[in-house]
């Protein structure tokens, strides 16, 4: 079984070897290099890896990956798209070739987005960027996703893959708005990135933009996947608190529960909205219902504030508001387990300790 390693790169010189030492697991390594400025393009010819360059104006993700694609062998039998800033733990391409069994075309696997300041993970969830060699081509200027002109591929899942993503955070996402506005002009009938461009708006406190823009993808007929429906209705009520409207807020945070009470994220954030509008009982409720769901989804609709110390730190701060300090300590306490020595926290948990002496 031939293994064919394929990214795009552009000034990605301090990635390069912790990179290609991550992929020699493979058979084949190319780069598409799409305008560095400094040695990435030495230093990958450097390490064995096979490099062209192209300069796109303007510059789209999905054409930049399908350049890269189609610099990989004919004769490759699995195509595994990264980009330089990840790296694969070792033994990934055993793990890759014991599930690709007859039919499948395309593997998904667990991916470690982002890291905590403390070294544990942050968003976590299974992406598929490996796929067979013929029928695929990348679409959408950012947020790019495959596309397979043979139907709905065959999919596997990889369990032994892991892959862990360390971002350049001097590089800018200013590129992905104008992209995103590109995406859905292009495709306004696509809910996945009316729902990312929704999301961004929200990141850059366009407020009521992204209520426009959310909303939107509620009412499109293929928005039906109660995770991501969910996930927009947390999002709106963010930006209706931002903007001073309570009563809205309340309505789509509780929307986003019932839409998918199973999610840990819905509860969460409506436990937060109860404590920053200091509905001491509301926001109990929400954070013990936050608390019994005990799995974290494969999805990308999951978030580290949901998995860390946010649940326990909104229960200890109504719990203390209700006078129940004794168990107000013991959810500060979870919440200092999972928090570190966040400042906040401590102070939290020793406002709380005076009250019981």
């Amino acid at each position: 079984m031939k293994v064919c390693v394929y990214a795009i790169a552009k000034n990605e010189s301090k990635f390069v070897k912790r990179w290609v030492d991550s992929m020699r697991e493979a058979d084949e390594i190319t780069v598409l290099d799409t305008g560095s400025e400094d040695d990435t393009v030495r230093l990958l010819n450097e390490c064995g890896v096979r490099v062209e360059s192209a300069v796109l104006q303007p510059f789209r993700f999905d054409v930049a990956r399908n350049l890269s694609m189609d610099m990989v062998s004919k004769d490759a039998d699995i195509c595994v798209c990264t980009d330089l800033d990840e790296v694969f733990v070792p033994g990934w391409r055993a793990a890759m070739e014991k599930a690709w069994r007859d039919g499948v075309k395309t593997l998904k696997y667990r991916y470690t987005w982002s890291f905590s300041d403390d070294g544990s993970e942050g968003y976590v969830f299974w992406i598929g960027k490996t796929h067979a060699r013929r029928g695929f081509r990348w679409v959408h200027p950012v947020h790019e996703v495959l596309e397979y002109d043979g139907g709905e591929p065959l999919q596997a899942y990889a369990v032994g893959v892991q892959l862990n993503h360390y971002p350049d955070s001097s590089k800018p996402r200013s590129c992905y708005l104008p992209l995103l506005e590109l995406s859905v002009k292009e495709r306004p009938d696509d809910d996945r990135n009316v729902h990312y461009l929704g999301r961004e708006y929200m990141y850059y406190r366009m407020y009521d933009r992204a209520i426009e823009t959310l909303k939107r993808h509620l009412s499109l007929p293929s928005a039906t996947w109660a995770d991501e429906r969910a996930a927009s209705m947390r999002y709106i009520s963010r930006c209706y608190l931002a903007l001073g409207n309570n009563s809205e807020a309340e309505r789509y945070a509780l929307r986003a529960a019932a839409e998918a009470p199973h999610t840990r994220e819905a509860w969460v954030d409506a436990a937060k909205m109860y404590v920053n509008l200091k509905d001491w009982h509301g926001a109990c409720f929400c954070a013990n219902k936050a608390l019994a769901i005990k799995d974290r989804s494969m999805s990308y609709i999951n978030e580290p504030d949901a998995w860390g110390y946010a649940p326990y730190d909104c229960l200890a701060v109504a719990l203390y508001y209700l006078g129940d300090y004794k168990s107000a300590l013991s959810a500060a306490d979870s919440a200092l387990s999972l928090g570190g020595n966040d400042a906040r926290l401590v102070n939290n948990r020793r406002l709380i300790a005076d009250k019981i002496k």
